[in-house]
């Protein structure tokens, strides 16, 4: 009897494991589920067609910047950083954007994420742009938009309405950027 016990008693062991193993894997894949989904909804934050969060911001001209007293302009909201590679890439091919565009009513704000605006006026010393240069020294904007990835551009249609969500950079972005505006002109 006492060898039948035993042999239960693991048995029993072997039943409360398999349920304990199962039960982490179902916590797991509800785990991943969960962060797949949450993935999948920041990377549609801000939603197309969605009011822009407002904000003012200080500009590196010295004065401030409102997004919401560019309504009637298509503008670019472009989140950098003064480390970020890419951003190094993108910024002239901004200005050149900016050059075509700016006279039919187009505004690049370029809205610098870096803790000290020093990081990126160094950088401004290398590339030089005529679009307003914006500092977001504590982030907070750059929460409102909810940017996860250097650099991201948003843009912005002429009522303040969200349009586009780009995050990252590669080389020819900027001839999607050029299609949406083009779009957003003949509205």
């Amino acid at each position: 009897m006492i060898f039948k016990q035993t042999n239960l008693s693991k048995t029993g062991s072997r039943k409360a494991s398999s349920k304990s193993t199962l039960g982490k894997f179902i916590l797991l894949g509800a785990a991943t589920l969960s962060l797949c989904l949450g993935a999948a909804n920041v990377s549609a934050k801000p939603v197309s067609g969605e009011k822009s969060p407002d904000f003012t911001l200080k500009s590196k001209d010295g004065g401030n910047m409102r997004l919401s007293e560019q309504r009637g302009n298509i503008v670019l909201v472009n989140f950098w950083a003064s480390w970020c590679g890419p951003c190094r890439e993108e910024l002239p091919a901004f200005e050149e954007l900016y050059q075509e565009y700016q006279d039919l009513g187009v505004e690049i704000l370029a809205v610098n994420v870096d803790d000290d605006p020093e990081k990126a006026n160094v950088l401004l010393d290398d590339i030089e742009v005529s679009f307003p240069v914006l500092f977001d020294t504590s982030g907070d904007v750059s929460q409102l938009y909810d940017v996860n990835a250097m650099p991201t551009t948003v843009m912005v249609d002429r009522d303040g309405n969200v349009r586009l969500l780009h995050p990252g950079y590669r080389k020819g972005d900027e001839k999607k950027y050029e299609k949406a505006i083009k779009m957003l002109m003949r509205e």
